[in-house]
């Protein structure tokens, strides 16, 4: 932890002092350029003590994660504002070696200080972007829920569930949630769209169970006709957490199980329920979490299909999209719709409908959000209603997912 704090921190001075070029060059005040570094040396000191004092036992605490959020943005306001004074800086340095080398450099030196008061004023300016973008996502940008919904259609889906609805959420986090009203609201949102199920797609919690019990009484608030569904995520499991004996930790996974339960959650640990109407039936399947690249690998899909007739209509809970990667579309089964989350868009991103979806996470996860469609079988990665590290969302809002089912028209001749 301390090598990694070593080279981020001198990133963030390095950022820091160029920013401060700019910052110099326009603002002559010596007591606000003292302010300057005393404030970004404050954010340094603040977010290095808050991890010196990290408690694994307990988890990320809201001091923490707002020391996280004001680390991220002044980084960004001194490195995005450093980035242009370091071209500057290059700039100068081969216009004087030119104008060294040239018969007359007076021209080339006479530009210097105009140039540079415009280049600090493109610099502040442009920075100030992601600043004001991350302080506004702590701010509000991480209870801005938004409801997304997506009609799928299907060939095979049984008559009787044609216009079948869910509402699905994921990766609440409780532990990060520090707004009772809003997280209220955010429930109420999720019954206000009457859906037939509601599925919950995993990460209760940011490491321990106790993380829940602010949340309980609002989340067992959720209700639909055809009840609400969970898997468990990577984070439920308390592996981030450290833990004095195997059997506390054991203690606490399932003590996260029954809060679920006694949430009136339905949790599927590898297994499967058919949802009836109308004499005919669709198959809910639920695995653990299984994640590529060094997450957990619970998820048992054999196990989980055992009452599964191939030719039933299959819904998939798997909290990691890159388990319908590299395993589900490979089973010799065929699952008409998977459903995920994991990822949260990484909070951060640029989505413009129809035009752009962006975020850095695509780096990482082939299907990061949103529906994607391969071979007839479709997922839905669902952005998460929460958050975590980061306590707030830039462009990647909270999400509320609601499908359709509908019954695909056959072609008339």
């Amino acid at each position: 932890m301390s090598r990694f704090f070593i080279v981020l921190g001198i990133i963030y001075l390095v950022g820091a002092f160029y920013g401060f070029q700019a910052f110099r060059t326009l603002v002559k005040n010596p007591y606000l350029q003292i302010l300057y570094g005393i404030v970004f040396l404050a954010v340094l000191v603040n977010v290095y003590l808050q991890f010196n004092h990290f408690d694994r036992s307990h988890g990320m605490t809201h001091k923490m994660g707002y020391a996280v959020g004001l680390f991220l943005a002044f980084m960004a306001l001194g490195f995005s504002a450093g980035i242009f004074m370091l071209i500057e800086d290059i700039v100068r340095f081969f216009t004087w070696v030119f104008g060294k080398i040239a018969t007359s450099n007076t021209v080339a030196s006479e530009g210097f200080p105009s140039r540079r008061k415009f280049m600090s004023q493109v610099a502040l300016g442009v920075a100030a972007v992601p600043f004001i973008s991350l302080l506004y996502g702590m701010y509000k940008g991480k209870y801005d829920y938004q409801v997304l919904k997506h009609t799928l259609e299907f060939d095979d889906l049984p008559d009787a569930f044609d216009g079948y609805t869910i509402t699905q959420i994921s990766d609440v986090h409780s532990g990060s949630f520090d707004n009772k009203e809003k997280v209220s609201y955010a429930v109420d949102l999720i019954n206000q769209q009457a859906s037939d199920i509601i599925l919950f797609t995993g990460d209760l919690v940011n490491n321990v169970a106790s993380e829940m019990y602010p949340w309980k009484d609002t989340f067992s608030k959720l209700s639909a006709k055809g009840g609400v569904y969970s898997v468990l995520g990577n984070h439920d499991y308390g592996d981030y957490a450290d833990w004095p004996s195997e059997e506390a930790k054991k203690a606490n996974l399932d003590e996260l199980k029954q809060i679920q339960k006694d949430m009136g959650f339905d949790l599927l640990l590898n297994e499967s329920r058919f949802l009836e109407k109308d004499g005919q039936r669709i198959a809910l399947i639920g695995v653990e979490n299984w994640g590529e690249g060094g997450f957990k690998k619970a998820g048992d899909l054999e196990k989980a299909i055992e009452n599964v007739d191939a030719n039933d209509f299959k819904v998939l809970m798997s909290h990691d999209p890159s388990h319908w990667e590299y395993q589900v579309l490979k089973h010799p089964y065929h699952y008409h719709l998977t459903l995920s989350g994991h990822t949260h868009g990484m909070q951060f991103g640029v989505e413009i409908p129809g035009w752009l979806k962006w975020s850095p996470v695509k780096y990482r996860y082939k299907y990061w959000a949103g529906v994607y469609e391969k071979m007839g079988q479709y997922i839905n990665v669902n952005r998460g209603l929460g958050f975590i590290g980061y306590p707030g969302r830039v462009g990647i809002w909270p999400e509320v997912t609601v499908i359709e089912l509908k019954k695909k028209a056959k072609a008339t001749v």
